[in-house]
C-alpha cells in the first residue's frame, strides 16, 4: 500500500455500487486517510458505530424514541431523538456531493440490518455507506452486497 494514496479507486466504487464493505488494517491509519480524501472530493462524513444501534432503519431515517435509565428515582422518560441521516441531508451545503455514513464495527451487524444498509443509498440517492467489517493487513474493500453472497 502506497504511503500517500488518491482515494479515487475507493470513491470511484462508492459513487458505482452504493456501499462497500471495508477491510482495515487493525492498527488504524488507513480509514483517516481516505476519510479525508471523501471530505476533499465534496462528500460529508458521518460516523457511527455499529454497537448499540438498535433498529438500524429507525435510527438512520426515521424519528425514534430513546429511554435513558431511570436509576429506580425518577419517572421513566421517552425522549424522541430526529433520525440521523434525513437530518444531515437535510443540512448538507449546497455544493456538497453527499453524504458517507462510515459505520465502525460493522462485523456485529446482523444480515438483515447489511441488507437494509445495501438498499439505502437506493431509496436515499445522495447517501453512501461504508461498513467496516473486519480486519485485514492491507486497507481493501468489496461492494457490500457481496458480503451478503458469501454469509
Amino acid at each position: 500500500m502506497a504511503l500517500i494514496t488518491t482515494g479515487k479507486p475507493l470513491m470511484r466504487d462508492l459513487e458505482q455500487h452504493g456501499s462497500l464493505a471495508l477491510y482495515v488494517p487493525l492498527e488504524g491509519g488507513f480509514e483517516g486517510r481516505y476519510q479525508r480524501r471523501l471530505r476533499a472530493s465534496g462528500y460529508d462524513m458521518m460516523a457511527i458505530t455499529a454497537r448499540g444501534l438498535g433498529d438500524v432503519a429507525m435510527y438512520l431515517t426515521g424519528v425514534h424514541g430513546v429511554r435513558p435509565p431511570h436509576l429506580g428515582k425518577k419517572e421513566i422518560r421517552t425522549y424522541f431523538v430526529p433520525p440521523m441521516v434525513s437530518y444531515n441531508l437535510e443540512h448538507l451545503s449546497a455544493n456538497s456531493k453527499g453524504l458517507v455514513l462510515w459505520i465502525l464495527e460493522g462485523g456485529m451487524l446482523s444480515r438483515q440490518e447489511i441488507e437494509y444498509l445495501t438498499k439505502l443509498p437506493q431509496l436515499e440517492p445522495k447517501v453512501k455507506v461504508t461498513v467496516e467489517v473486519g480486519g485485514d493487513r492491507q486497507f481493501r474493500w468489496t461492494p457490500l452486497t457481496d458480503l451478503l453472497v458469501s454469509a
